[in-house]
């Protein structure tokens, strides 16, 4: 009898130990995996944040698409202005020239290292796409292009895309999008920075 009782508590405690372990690996799991998805969607936001403002460049607008996005940066073309002259010199009497080149938008692009072709798709997203609106509003009186790009946490956070571990960070909400960009304020700022 006292053998089949001490089997039972060693039991017992074998089980109350698994608990604290588990109870410890959790959050330290959750928080980093949560650092690292974040981390990767983060960079790839500023990725899209880099392109939007080279599309910008060339149209005067934001891509309200990712294949036109991609178009434009494929195909476009930076203009680039030389200035013969000092405009600003009040001495300066010569003729100032403004020289007119262009310069392939593709070529930038390689240089930045973007891969347009992956650049919609959401790391641990599955295959998910970003969210993408550009439109132009009038703000202070004037019209002015605006651009939003985001996802929802729960699109990339996988087996963490669940309101319980709100537990182990109170900032937590995969409902909550990560985004760039405002579509009521010409603002490209990150709700990260």
């Amino acid at each position: 009898m006292r053998l089949v009782i001490n089997l039972f508590l060693a039991a017992v405690v074998v089980g109350l130990v698994w608990l604290l372990i588990s109870s410890i690996r959790e959050p330290i799991a959750f928080q980093s995996e949560k650092e690292r998805r974040e981390r990767a969607v983060i960079d790839k936001l500023m990725e899209i944040r880099t392109a939007q403002d080279l599309f910008r460049n060339i149209t005067d607008g934001f891509a309200p698409t990712f294949d036109s996005l991609s178009d434009v940066l494929k195909n476009g073309k930076f203009a680039v202005i030389s200035v013969i002259g000092d405009p600003d010199d009040p001495n300066f009497t010569g003729e100032i020239i403004y020289d007119t080149t262009y310069s392939p938008a593709i070529d930038s692009i390689r240089a930045l290292g973007i891969n347009l072709d992956s650049l919609p798709y959401v790391p641990y997203g599955h295959g998910a796409i970003f969210d993408i609106a550009a439109d132009t509003i009038t703000y202070q009186k004037t019209i002015v292009p605006v651009v939003e790009v985001g996802v929802q946490r729960k699109v990339f956070m996988g087996p963490y895309a669940d309101r319980r571990f709100a537990r182990y960070d109170q900032k937590y909400n995969p409902e909550a999008p990560i985004k760039f960009g405002s579509m009521n304020s010409p603002n490209m700022s990150g709700n990260w920075e």
